[in-house]
């Protein structure tokens, strides 16, 4: 995907991008592969692959939600900061929290925010166990990409989530890992109001975001997720 492609691509999903948000995408994409010589933030490294499997799948949230009705959002395992932190650049008025159990990971996002200047966003180096149990009905939207199964997903984020918010999975195929949420849909009073699948614009791979609203308050632990989360942390 190059420049113009993606520019054509963002219109489609009603995101107008401007000079200066173009020019903090491309000192983004720098530092992305400055710093994946030291540290192992992506396997993708091609411009035209990153703009397409990184920058524009992170925007592709605006399939599913009114990205102007948003005023906090929490990226967990944010990783390199997709979606957390393009969402920011594309909407730079949501206030965004970045979390991450990695400390370098934490460094080169704290390092990219500087350099392009942002404010009104966070990074947490801190393991999201942790996280969820002291940070309880706070953000409008949580977000995860490709970072664990549905259902345990479910029992990261949606605690996080303000009653009647929304928390937004980034996936592929899931065909197996939705038959496997009911149980953790019922315990934490969520529920999948709206399914989006669409195929990446040129390489056409499946894609699938989910909007669960969380439909009560609870305050209910998950010591099986949370001993599960011990032994390999986001």
């Amino acid at each position: 995907m190059n420049i113009n492609n993606f520019i054509e691509e963002l219109k489609k999903l009603n995101i107008e991008i401007t000079a200066e948000q173009l020019n903090q995408l491309e000192k983004y994409y720098e530092l992305l592969i400055e710093y994946n010589k030291k540290i192992n933030l992506t396997a993708i490294t091609e411009k035209e692959q990153v703009y397409l499997k990184h920058f524009y799948d992170s925007l592709t949230i605006s399939k599913i939600i009114d990205m102007e009705e948003i005023k906090s959002l929490c990226d967990v395992g944010t990783g390199a900061g997709f979606p957390g932190l393009v969402i920011k650049i594309l909407f730079p008025k949501i206030e965004v929290t970045l979390v991450d159990s990695l400390n370098k990971r934490i460094e080169f996002l704290n390092n990219v925010i500087k350099e392009l200047k942002l404010t009104g966003i966070n990074t947490l180096h801190t393991r999201i166990e942790e996280f969820g149990q002291k940070t309880r009905e706070k953000f409008d939207v949580v977000t995860a990409r490709a970072v664990a199964p549905l259902n345990i997903l479910l029992e990261y984020c949606i605690p996080l989530v303000k009653d009647g918010k929304y928390f937004i999975a980034f996936k592929g195929n899931i065909s197996r890992e939705i038959l496997n949420i009911e149980h953790a849909k019922n315990e934490l009073k969520c529920e999948l109001i709206s399914i989006a699948e669409f195929t990446l614009p040129i390489e056409n791979s499946t894609r699938t975001l989910l909007k669960f609203e969380k439909q009560g308050i609870t305050n209910k632990i998950y010591p099986r997720i949370y001993s599960q989360i011990k032994k390999k942390p986001l």
